[in-house]
């Protein structure tokens, strides 16, 4: 067995025990397992990741015992533990490491692979060779062997196979796979040979993809390997394998061996990265490197899911494909990729059943009846019924509600709802005549709706085609009375549009055109066919009727016709009756004659045509054409134009010519330009570009896409990465990556070896300058002293890092000026001992103070010495002293919570050893420490907030007077104030429920907050005390110097000793349970009395006794009556007095329990509650109050002023007397005393047989500014967030009521805070909105009241601007905006243009939205076309002008603030400058010119001269300038042409000496006064250096590529860049030559292949919706007729391989199966089911 290995015989005992256990579990179930419990669930998982392993018991009800072991196992938590997790076994020991082991600390490191005991703790001391067993056994789950999966449980090897279960012998195969098949990776073997060169230093081995698994190579030779990494995450690196040894690159495990003559490199995978394996030239022989490894297949096949069902019910089929899926980017590509292995078998379809649900009843309708009315508006209808169909198809009609699931289909629709056809005239023609009485006509037509000229239009209601017209002009020869008919061209046309009608509903005369005239010339006749007719609406068709059923007069079918003279022809006449032949002629002469017939069709539809006068010879009697040679030629008129269609073109859309692609493939970009224009006039060619939405139609796109097919493999490089240094030279690098563009526009990452080209370069050098001199300091020296003070030197040394990288240094005076404190430092040691004596007595001691300080009042600066605590109240200047001996105060240190403290504006550390803080601050609360060397004292302070309260130390606080009262504190940090429950102390452990914890600075917080809410202190203390809340509610107001000076008595610092806190602390945990409440509340009171005594003593010490006004404190029990009336007392005594001080009014309060008193007259005071009773006849509340000047009472009840009357009066000394109370008069009463310096109130609870009793008020508060709300329960607050809401429950009753608070109904906990009976929100959110109710409830019944809770959120900008981007896209999809913002933005914009302003805004409740222009509103601003949208937030603003720009602001208000945003838009105008003149051109002979510059310019700034292409140029005139001799200078001609293209050639070149005159003539001059100036120019050079490089190719490879179609495959060969030596080059040197194709098409006869489909199998099912038959689809040659990979035909569509059969409705039958798949459900039970008891009939009624 495999569990037995590496064991040893002190083992063999155990590991038989546990084979007896393993056997006997073997037993059967039956026999056994009824003496056990059931298995426990599983424990923990022993580890969290890695692998660990859980266990189950079980118990054994037997009272002997039972076979079978009590206990499983497991494995669990088979996931990889992150690599910051370290080996599990090492953890183990280093768990060992704090603990000694013979009497000395080590670090343990596992010792793993122990083949003896692998499952002990064995651990090797680090630097030694100590090997120790610090444990029997491992915890479960770790692994006893490093390369296995195996596991220790309870100290036993248990065998683990690749799933992770105990006891399998699953193995991984080849290709990481667990029981895999070897099918997913191929094995790569191969052999390289070294050709390395002296140029060539370095060169590839082989390129080892990601996941490889079982890399070996053997190097053999001289020369050396090394690795060079790429991550998928683009991340790489480099391992020169300097040493033999294992390394970890790129968390691939790599082993190296280096022997004498090879090196043997390991990796076990799966690698994390690509590897290119190297090979460096190191001697003079070639070396062999061997490879071998399993390559992972990262292209494979995956089935996809099923696709969507072919039917949502009734029974469907679905399909599943494969897709070719990358494994290194997770994603799919193309089918080709999986081709190229031929271990990729695709899958083939799966084909399932699915929605076998029968389909709902729906409602199915027949189809539309016939419309009851061919035009106007009809009704046609149809049934609609509810219907089923079943499983086999068949529809069966069902009652109605069955379908009421869906609305009902309509049964009645209007149909033919447009328009019936009606007559339209069009306009009248010209008078027939010229002058006198004529006729004119027009045409009128049978139009329907779609303006179709049809018929069906009455023809009584016809309008008439022709009317008698006159014009005004007198003829001079009127020969006829009548008018003339004019036959052409007006009648003509009327006529014949007339007399084409339309076939309609109604029986008509339908006559056919005219037949041509019968003769040439003469008179002849035409003829045409007249028929009656009918349109038949339901076949549409036309039907011939008898003439007999068409009514009215049948038109005429013949008339006559002339054609003209015949030629010859002449009239007959006497001659010798002349004046019968002159009347003949002119009767010719006016028979005929040139008349105008209107004008031609315009030549143009818009931008200005012409149209021409239409001139025919006609017949002044019959009106129609003549020939032109019988009218007079000399009469007929000029001719004649006139223009038309004047009005500018509509805009139409113009298009330029497509850009060059973008890209020569992959999927490139073309652009034209696409604008809209129109046509002004045609005669100028004047064109204007109009805005794009003044064209009609859609705009042609302005982009296409060219060259979409896939680029060949290349190098794509990336940016230039920052470079290393900052100067003396530095790298940057780049990645290189081989990419294949794609047709789909995305980019493929290849291996490097698909890419041709050599690859460009990923590293270069960058900064080259050297750096700036800078200084180099060493470490700091050990301290100059053993003890006490002495110093630290360290040395520093002048550097410069030049520009390759080497360091230099350098004069120091090169460096800037180093600080003494750099370069020395005190260090200060324990304080030496002097001889003799021990040095602790000479050790620095710190003098401490050991009390508790409580702050009663304000005051400005306060000194304390350390040792003790202080509970002070803000703003308060706090000096800490610490006194020491034997130490140098200068050297004192201070720490705050464990934190250096340095000076600052707030805390000052001064050298003489003490500490101030300026204005205390919440966030000043802490632990102060002070340091003399080694001894430390520390000072506790805490801060008292408003109402009494300690402050909660904050977190943090940004802010100086944060959480202070009166100010707008964060609510959570103000309100974290210390809480009770029944008493000083609730929920803690016995320990340190009195105070006597080890945290010094809460010990005596408890007893300190109980200090400050006693109520037994003076009234002027407690005054006071609300004179400084009240200061602090009003900041502004000033503090009245006699009110202090009033107070001056009284303390403004407890002082208590701690050892007295410590004693009561220590008495009240000794005191039972039910007694420690009251008992604290008596030691508080005497603690209390006592710390006042003690103060008052010491006034007396300062102050004469006539100047006491205090009179002698008593005892506790006594202390609140007799301290109030005494003090009530003295003030009347004094009120006449000149020296009574001013103060604010105080209601002495005389707080009792609630009573129920059985007399008739019933006398009480203030803070009582009183039960009326069915006897009582008078209640008298009395309201006693002190105060200078004399308070005034006012009385209210339930919060409104009192009415009395002759029942409730008001006694003089200000009481109030309730006579024969009654129902109505129970309430809360409250004495408000109040005079210039403020007031005092109290209330009274009057109830009614000991009822509930709620305090209310029907106020509503809106807050926006304060920190703090606070309101009576009835009230309405509407408030911002982040404030504290104190919501007041003043309840009464007999007994006392309790008090519970629901919000929304529902009841709040424990979490809230509560506090007699008043509702805290701290920090209030839209969370806390809600109803609050109160609910007072005691034996005789309960009240509830209700406050609710608005949350108002000021006006703000969101956050995401998503929405209203999205606004202003609809609104104005093609219009420019721009949003509002509080800092303003701006918009420039033409002029005309229109503008969209978008104001983001939210609030609640939503904010009202103004806009303003220019500051004033909108509504206001004159010249100003502006639109208002979506609520406000957006506004238009049309056809922009000069006067219409400026600053719009959108002021966004609702009840919590208001928020106001901006916006600016400028009109933009652009115009030509004349700026000054440009330098001479020359600076002498004669064609020096200076020429004016001309600058674009917008407001004032110079832009791209674009801008102005449309503005006029100013009209600028060059200036000739420097016209002087030029002085003599060497004057040169061009070069020649280069001796030689290529390799290395010469040119020459004239140099002559010439001076140019002012002329412009140049004269030879003498070499000598040239060189004077300037040395000679060379007139030979070198030319065309560079090699002589050509293209060169090899043969044509076999034609054995990918097939692109019938017979058509693909061959390659290599194209090389080579110089004519045939060097070969790098591709780039022969770029500027033409290269060849590296591939074309060729005939291959392997691709002569094509699909072939077998006959289709019998169909699944005889009837129904789911029988389908499949067919057999393979790529077959050609000419064999043998199959062959598909892929071969992948480039033509495949044909289905399977279709739906017999969709028939199954009729009622025999019983019989309709699927071939009942074999199936009857295996598995199914018959069942109805739905296969339908279809599988046959097998299953056999079942």
């Amino acid at each position: 067995m495999e569990c037995c290995r590496r064991a040893t015989p002190g083992t063999v005992l155990l590991f038989l025990a546990f084979l007896l256990l393993s056997s006997r579990t073997a037993r059967s179930e039956e026999d056994r397992d009824g003496l056990w419990d059931a298995w426990g669930q599983w424990s923990e998982c022993s580890r969290t990741c890695g692998g660990g392993a859980s266990y189950s018991l079980r118990r054994c009800l037997s009272s002997k015992s039972c076979e079978g072991r009590n206990i499983r196992y497991r494995t669990c938590s088979n996931v990889d533990c992150p690599p910051e997790a370290g080996d599990f076994r090492a953890q183990q020991c280093s768990a060992h490491n704090d603990v000694k082991h013979h009497g000395q600390f080590y670090e343990w490191l596992p010792v793993s692979n122990d083949p003896d005991n692998p499952c002990s703790l064995k651990c090797q001391a680090k630097g030694t060779t100590l090997v120790v067993e610090l444990a029997p056994k491992v915890l479960d789950g770790t692994r006893c062997y490093t390369e296995s999966l195996d596991m220790c449980i309870s100290g036993l090897c248990q065998i683990v196979g690749c799933d992770h279960q105990l006891g399998s012998t699953a193995k991984e195969d080849n290709c990481g796979v667990c029981n895999g098949d070897g099918s997913t990776c191929r094995l790569v073997r191969g052999q390289y040979k070294s050709q390395l060169s002296a140029t060539k230093l370095d060169d590839t081995v082989v390129a080892i993809p990601y996941g490889s698994r079982h890399i070996r190579l053997v190097l053999k030779g001289p020369d050396h390997l090394y690795l060079e990494t790429k991550t998928l995450q683009g991340g790489k690196g480099e391992n020169s394998l300097s040493s033999t040894g294992t390394f970890l690159v790129d968390n691939s495990s790599v082993d190296f061996q280096k022997f004498p003559d090879k090196e043997v490199l390991r990796m076990t995978g799966p690698l994390t990265a690509d590897f290119i394996i190297k090979i460096r030239n190191l001697g003079p022989t070639d070396s062999t490197v061997q490879f071998i490894f399993y390559q992972p297949i990262i292209h494979r096949w995956r089935e996809t899911d099923f696709f969507p069902c072919s039917a949502t019910c009734g029974g469907g089929y679905q399909l599943t494909s494969a897709e070719c899926y990358d494994l290194r980017s997770s994603r799919v590509v193309a089918d080709q990729y999986c081709h190229y292995y031929p271990e990729n078998v695709k899958p083939k379809p799966k084909l399932q059943e699915c929605s076998l649900d029968p389909c709902p009843a729906r409602w199915e309708a027949t189809p539309w009846t016939a419309c009851s009315s061919s035009c106007g508006g009809g009704i046609q209808s149809r049934a609609v019924s509810c219907v089923e169909e079943d499983i086999q198809g068949h529809v069966t009609s069902v009652e109605e509600w069955k379908c009421m699931y869906t609305p009902k289909m309509p049964i009645v629709q209007p149909c033919n709802i447009f328009d019936c056809p009606k007559w339209l005239a069009q306009e009248w023609s010209p008078c027939t005549v010229t002058c006198g009485q004529g006729l004119r006509y027009r045409v009128v037509l049978c139009m329907d709706h779609r303006g179709m000229h049809t018929g069906g239009c009455s023809p009584k209601t016809k309008p008439h085609i022709k009317e008698e017209c006159i014009i005004p002009t007198p003829c001079y020869k009127p020969k006829e009375k009548l008018p003339v008919e004019a036959k052409l061209p007006w009648y003509k046309q009327a006529q014949e549009l007339e007399e084409g009608a339309a076939v309609s509903e109604e029986p008509s005369f339908i006559p056919e055109a005219w037949s041509a005239c019968t003769v040439t010339c003469g008179v002849g006749i035409q003829v045409r066919i007249v028929r009656c007719q009918v349109l038949l609406s339901f076949s549409q068709s036309v039907a011939d009727l008898p003439v007999e059923e068409c009514e009215g007069p049948k038109p005429a079918s013949q008339r006559a016709c002339y054609a003209g003279p015949c030629n010859g022809e002449i009239p007959e006449f006497n001659t010798d009756d002349t004046d019968g032949l002159l009347g003949g002629l002119q009767d010719l002469d006016v028979l005929y004659d040139w008349a105008n017939e209107g004008f031609t069709k315009c030549s143009q539809s818009c931008g200005g045509g012409v149209q021409e006068a239409v001139v025919s010879c006609l017949n002044k009697e019959t009106r129609e054409h003549a020939d032109s040679n019988l009218c007079v030629t000399s009469r007929r008129p000029p001719q004649r134009l006139k223009p038309c269609n004047l009005d500018p073109c509509p805009g139409r859309w113009e298009t330029g010519q497509w850009s060059p692609c973008s890209f020569t493939c992959g999927v490139g970009l073309q652009t034209r330009d696409v604008f809209c224009s129109h046509l002004l006039s045609r005669e100028r060619n004047e064109t204007v570009i109009l805005a794009d939405e003044l064209c009609h139609g859609p705009k042609p796109s302005t982009v296409q896409v060219c060259n979409r097919f896939t680029c060949s493999p290349a190098w794509y490089p990336e940016q230039w990465q920052p470079c290393s240094r900052t100067c003396g030279g530095g790298v940057q690098k780049r990645e290189v990556l081989c990419k294949q563009h794609t047709a789909d526009g995305s980019f493929l990452e290849l291996p490097d070896t698909f890419c041709s080209a050599s690859k460009p370069m990923s590293q270069q050098d960058c900064k080259k300058e050297d750096c700036p001199s800078e200084w180099l300091l060493s470490n700091w020296t050990e301290c100059s002293t053993s003890c006490g003070e002495g110093t630290q030197t360290r040395s520093a040394v002048c550097r410069k890092v030049l520009k390759t990288g080497v360091s230099t240094v350098v004069n120091s005076t090169l460096c800037p000026p180093l600080p003494f404190s750099s370069s020395i430092r005190p260090c200060m040691l324990e304080a030496c001992a002097r001889p003799g004596q021990p040095s602790t007595k000479h050790s620095p001691q710190i003098t401490a103070t050991r009390n508790v300080y409580i702050q009663m009042r304000r005051q400005r600066k306060l000194h304390f010495v350390v040792g003790g605590i202080a509970y002070l109240l803000p703003k308060t200047a706090v000096v800490l002293r610490c006194h020491t001996r034997r130490f140098h105060k200068p050297l004192i240190t201070w720490e705050k919570d464990g934190q250096h403290l340095i000076s600052s504006a707030h805390v000052t550390v001064a050298h003489f050893g003490y500490l101030k803080i300026h204005r205390l601050r919440p966030s000043d609360a802490g632990i102060y420490t002070c340091s003399a060397g080694p001894a430390r004292e520390q000072f506790v302070i805490k801060l008292i907030g408003g109402n009494r309260k300690l402050v909660a130390r904050p977190l943090s606080l940004p802010s100086e007077e944060e959480a202070l009262p009166g100010r707008k504190s964060s609510p959570k940090e103000a309100l974290q104030t210390h809480k009770h429950q029944n008493g000083i102390f609730s929920n803690s452990s016995k320990a340190e429920k009195w105070g006597l914890t080890p945290d010094l600075g809460s010990r005596y917080d408890d007893i300190v907050s109980r200090l400050l809410e006693h109520g037994g202190w003076p009234e002027e203390l407690l005054a006071s005390w609300e004179l400084q809340d009240f200061a602090e509610r009003n900041a502004s107001s000033e503090e009245d110097p006699n009110a202090e000076q009033a107070l001056l008595h009284l303390p403004f610092t407890l002082v208590a000793e701690q050892k007295r806190l410590d004693n009561i602390l220590r008495n009240l945990s000794q005191q039972p349970e039910e007694l420690r409440d009251l008992y604290s509340k008596h030691l508080v009171a005497q603690l209390a009395q006592d710390v006042f005594r003690s103060h008052l003593e010491h006034q007396d010490m300062l102050l004469r006794p006539s100047e006491q006004r205090f009179p002698p404190v008593v005892t506790p029990h006594k202390h609140v009556s007799s301290f109030s009336t005494s003090l009530r007392t003295s003030s009347g005594e004094a009120s006449g007095g000149s020296r009574r001080p001013h103060r604010k009014p105080t209601i002495l309060r005389k707080i009792s329990a609630a009573q129920q008193l059985s007399a008739s007259e019933v006398v009480t005071h203030l803070g009582q509650t009183v039960v009326l009773a069915s006897g009582t006849l008078s209640v008298l509340l009395n309201c006693e109050a002190i105060g200078n000047p004399r308070p005034t009472i006012s009385w209210v009840r339930n919060g409104e002023e009192i009415q009395f009357s002759d029942r409730i009066l008001l006694q003089p000394d200000d009481s109030l007397q309730i006579l024969a109370p009654v129902e109505a008069d129970v309430g809360f009463y409250t004495c408000n005393a109040s005079n210039a310096l403020g007031y005092d109130s109290v209330s009274i609870a009057v109830t009614l047989a000991g009822k509930p009793l709620v305090k209310t008020s029907r106020m509503t508060v809106v807050n926006t500014e304060k920190p703090t709300v606070t309101v009576d329960i009835g009230s309405t607050v509407k408030t911002v967030q982040g404030v504290n809401v104190t919501i007041n429950c003043q309840v009464a009753g007999v007994p006392e009521a309790e008090v519970t608070w629901f919000r929304n109904k529902s009841n709040l906990g424990s979490s809230h805070h509560l506090h007699e009976g008043s509702l805290l929100l701290t920090n209030v959110s839209s969370s806390d909105q809600g109803l609050y109710s109160c609910r007072a409830a005691n034996l005789h019944g309960e009240l509830t009241e209700n406050t609710q809770l608005l949350i108002l959120d000021p006006p703000q900008v969101p956050t995401q601007l998503e929405d209203i981007k999205a606004l202003l896209s609809a609104t104005g999809p093609n219009l420019p905006s721009v949003l509002t913002s509080p800092m303003g933005t701006q918009l420039v914009l033409d002029p005309g243009n229109s503008a969209l302003l978008g104001c983001p805004i939210k609030g609640h409740p939503m904010p009202n939205i103004t806009w303003l222009h220019g500051g004033q509103p909108i509504a206001t601003a004159t010249g100003l076309t502006h639109h208002i949208l979506a609520a406000g937030q957006i506004l238009q603003v049309v056809n922009l002008s000069v006067g219409s720009q400026g600053e719009f602001s959108c002021l966004a208000q609702n009840e919590a603030g208001l928020l106001t945003q901006k916006a600016s838009l400028v009109i933009q105008d652009y115009w030509w400058s004349v700026d000054r003149l440009v330098t001479c051109s020359a600076s002498c002979g004669n064609r020096g010119v200076q020429q004016p510059r001309l600058r674009c310019l917008l407001n004032n700034t110079e832009v791209d001269p674009e801008h102005c292409s449309g503005k006029v140029r100013p009209a600028v005139q060059p200036i000739a300038c420097n016209r002087r001799d030029c002085p003599s200078r060497w004057m040169v001609t061009s070069w020649s042409a280069c001796t030689r293209s290529c390799g290395g050639g010469i040119q020459t070149r004239r140099v002559t000496c010439q001076k140019l005159k002012a002329s412009g003539f140049s004269t030879p001059m003498s070499s000598d006064l040239c060189s004077q100036h300037a040395k000679r120019p060379v007139d030979t050079q070198a030319c065309n250096q560079q090699l002589c490089v050509e293209w060169a190719f090899s043969s044509w490879g076999q034609c054995n590529g990918p097939c692109m179609g019938p017979h058509m495959a693909v061959q390659h060969r290599q194209v090389i860049c080579q110089t004519r030596d045939g060097i070969t080059l790098p591709s780039e040197q022969c770029s500027a030559l033409p290269r060849p194709v590296s591939s074309q098409n060729c005939w291959s006869e392997a691709c002569s292949v094509h699909w072939r489909v077998s006959l289709w199998t019998l169909c699944t099912a005889t009837c129904g919706n789911y029988g389908f038959q499949s067919r057999r689809v393979e790529c077959v040659h050609t000419h064999t007729n043998k199959a062959v990979s598909d892929h071969l035909c992948s480039w033509g569509a495949r044909p289905a391989n399977w279709q739906r059969c017999n969709i028939t409705p199954c009729e009622n039958r025999e019983c019989g199966d309709t699927t071939r798949y009942c074999e199936k459900v009857k295996q598995l039970n199914l018959c069942q089911l109805s739905q296969f008891q339908l279809r599988c009939c046959g097998t299953c009624g056999k079942a």
